[in-house]
């Protein structure tokens, strides 16, 4: 977990007993377990935005100009020239 083991979380969960009562630790621990829940909720919606929003940056955007050089999305790279061996003088 957080690199916690388990004579830590004895130790916790015997402190929280003494602090808390053995009346109300169940319902800490529920609210507890509800506000992790939530923020796991609330972080995985926030990644899927952002995941989203990459996806669509990196489309690019067609306005009619299917045909035209300005949406080029590879610039061609020229090919080398193999010298030709044939014309060579030995």
């Amino acid at each position: 977990m957080f690199g916690i083991g388990y004579q830590e979380l004895i130790i916790i969960a015997v402190i929280a007993l003494l602090i808390v009562g053995p009346k109300k630790l169940p319902d800490l621990a529920k609210t507890i377990g509800k506000g992790f829940s939530e923020f796991r909720k609330a972080t995985d919606g926030i990644t899927d935005d952002l995941k989203q929003s990459m996806q669509s940056d990196d489309k690019p955007k067609d306005e009619g100009l299917k045909d035209s050089h300005l949406l080029k999305t590879e610039q061609e790279e020229p090919k080398p020239v193999a010298p030709d061996e044939t014309g060579k003088k030995s």
